[in-house]
C-alpha cells in the first residue's frame, strides 16, 4: 500500500510540477542511476552501457523520474536473464533517446495498455510493481513537449523511446 500512495504521490508531483528548463545530462544521470542500482544489488551482475554526450533541454526533476522508472524497469525486467544487459542510447540529431534490455519483454498487441495508470503487463507474482511508473513516465515527456514509446517481443526485450529537444538546441 505504502509503494501504491508514494506512486501516485510521485504522478501527482509530475502534473502539477511548474517546470524548469535546463540543460539535463542524461548520460551522467543514466550512469548515476545504474551505478545506484548495481550498489544496491552487488550479487547482480549487469552489463551495461550508457553512451556520452547525451543531453536534452528539460526539467531535471522530470528527467530523473523518467530514467529511474525506465532503468528500475529495466533492471527488474531483464532479472531473469543469465547475461542481462541495459544500454542507453540516442541520437541528438533527431532528439530521441532509448533504454533498452534484454529482459522478458512483452507483447506489442498490449503496448497500447503500457503507459496507463494501474496498467501491468506481467502479473505482480512475476515481478512486483505497482502500474505506475510508465504512466509517470508518459506524463512526463508529453509535459516536457516529447512523446514516448515501446518496441518489444516476449522473450526478447524492450526499448523505450523518448523525444526531447536536445539541449544543444539541433533538432
Amino acid at each position: 500500500m505504502a509503494q501504491l500512495i508514494e506512486g501516485l504521490l510521485a504522478l501527482a508531483h509530475v502534473s502539477e510540477v511548474e517546470l524548469i528548463r535546463a540543460v539535463v545530462n542524461l548520460s551522467d544521470m543514466a550512469t548515476e542511476i545504474l551505478q545506484g542500482l548495481q550498489s544496491n544489488h552487488p550479487a547482480r551482475r549487469v552489463a551495461w552501457r550508457v553512451e556520452p554526450g547525451l543531453a536534452v533541454m528539460g526539467d531535471t526533476r522530470l528527467m530523473r523520474s523518467v530514467m529511474e522508472n525506465l532503468l528500475g524497469n529495466a533492471w527488474k525486467f531483464s532479472g531473469r536473464s543469465d547475461a542481462a544487459e541495459i544500454v542507453v542510447g540516442g541520437s541528438r540529431q533527431r532528439g530521441e533517446y532509448y533504454v533498452r534490455d534484454n529482459g522478458c519483454g512483452f507483447d506489442m498487441a498490449y503496448a497500447d495498455r503500457l503507459f496507463g495508470t494501474f496498467q501491468r503487463l506481467h502479473g505482480v507474482d512475476e515481478f512486483p510493481g505497482t502500474g505506475i511508473g510508465l504512466a509517470t513516465v508518459a506524463r512526463a515527456i508529453v509535459r516536457q513537449g516529447g512523446r514516448v514509446w515501446a518496441q518489444s517481443s516476449p522473450g526478447q526485450g524492450a526499448t523505450f523511446f523518448f523525444t526531447l529537444p536536445p539541449a544543444d538546441g539541433a533538432a
